[in-house]
């Protein structure tokens, strides 16, 4: 099957649409304290359904992964590893920079390093193995398809930067009263050193699908359709993840006495403000802290039924993510900065639709909105640079787009 970049895009529209709709279904979890949720629906994003997508969807899987080199498996789920710290530390940037400068920030810098710094270091250390089947950023920099794709990738940075500046405008217009409720931590300084960790480490997602390149080849090699064949490095990488947002949630489990939580049918008084809506990894809202509650009863069933659907929605961005990057051809590279654009995208159409923005300046709403144009025409950029690459000029694949050929 030939590479079809402009598809490429759609699906990772789609991983966007998932990854920017996972927290939604968190909402609806009540009673329950944030470690809690995130570890039931951890189980479902990083165990249940990539080995049980990866079995049904790919041939020999066990198989495929029995080919391996201990080198290859390692780093695939160190990379995996180091990511899972990246997703942990991206609450504390939430905590001290608030959810939309946060946000910007952090996902600037992890489109950044987990876009670039592979075909850097390809042309850095051609031989290290983890980025042996990169291209080159000297290579990529030759071509005309590779210039009109690096040049989607610097949109998509621009475009980060405006929502990120966007999100700084919301926040610092904010009345003091309603900013000490919603950052009551708000710390410019500590929040840009914990969002470069964060963005770094996240890139590592990056990295990791560089590293299971090999079962990628040796999926399409057992006759695993090609646009699946992303499927069965995913169980390795997200069990990487999995390792460390199961340590910390145990962690808090037993610092915080919610262990119990997992199989009671009541909440303990002081953890009844907890829930997807009422807090975080910190604890209740400011705003649900000292309100009072009569019903104790945790709707378990609900509970475990939303948290296992956002870990499935969770899952699902990695999902189309993979899909995505069979289409992309040499370009792949550009694949993590689709992501990170579609997964802004589609994150603040949620903050719209929950009134997020309601009651910032137009500066603000002017800002957000060309942002999230910036990001729409990037992806549409690399889309178009990816095509080029199968030898098409940059008009013959515009006239296609347009259907005009």
């Amino acid at each position: 099957m030939q590479p079809n970049p402009l598809l490429g895009v759609v699906f990772h529209w789609l991983g966007g649409l998932a990854s920017g709709s996972f927290y939604v279904p968190y909402k609806g979890v009540k009673k329950w304290s944030w470690e809690t949720y995130w570890l039931v629906g951890g189980i479902f994003s990083w165990l249940i359904c990539p080995w049980l997508f990866a079995y049904f969807m790919t041939h020999d899987l066990f198989g495929v992964l029995r080919q391996q080199t201990s080198g290859t498996l390692w780093w695939t789920y160190f990379f995996g590893v180091l990511w899972g710290l990246g997703g942990l530390t991206y609450g504390l940037t939430m905590r001290y920079l608030g959810l939309s400068l946060g946000t910007g920030v952090a996902l600037g810098y992890c489109a950044a390093f987990g876009t670039l710094v592979p075909p850097v270091i390809k042309a850095v250390l051609p031989d290290f193995f983890v980025f042996k089947s990169s291209p080159s950023i000297v290579e990529i920099a030759k071509s005309n398809a590779g210039q009109v794709t690096l040049a989607g990738v610097g949109i998509c940075l621009v475009g980060i930067a405006i929502a990120a500046l966007a999100g700084f405008t919301k926040e610092s217009q904010m009345p003091e009263e309603q900013k000490k409720k919603s950052i009551k931590e708000f710390s410019f300084k500590k929040g840009i050193l914990v969002a470069t960790f964060c963005g770094i480490m996240s890139a590592c997602f990056a990295f990791a699908l560089q590293a299971g390149k090999s079962i990628n080849d040796a999926s399409l090699a057992a006759h695993t359709d090609k646009i699946w064949t992303g499927l069965p490095a995913l169980p390795i990488l997200l069990l990487g993840g999995f390792t460390t947002n199961f340590i910390w949630c145990v962690l808090l489990n037993f610092r915080n006495g919610t262990g119990y939580q997992y199989l009671a049918s009541y909440v303990r008084p002081e953890h009844a403000h907890h829930g997807g809506s009422g807090g975080g990894e910190h604890g209740p809202s400011d705003s649900t802290a000292n309100a009072p509650v009569t019903d104790l009863k945790i709707p378990v069933m609900n509970n475990y039924l939303f948290s296992a659907l956002a870990g499935t929605c969770w899952y699902f961005q990695f999902f189309f993510y993979t899909m995505g990057a069979s289409q992309m051809g040499k370009y792949d590279f550009a694949s993590w900065t689709l992501h990170m654009a579609s997964i802004i995208i589609f994150a603040t159409i949620w903050g719209w639709i929950f009134h997020e923005w309601k009651g910032s300046s137009n500066k603000a709403h002017l800002l957000i909105g060309g942002g999230v144009a910036t990001l729409i025409l990037s992806t549409a950029v690399i889309g178009v640079g990816a095509a080029m690459n199968g030898g098409k000029s940059f008009h013959d694949v515009i006239k296609i787009i347009l259907g005009q050929s």
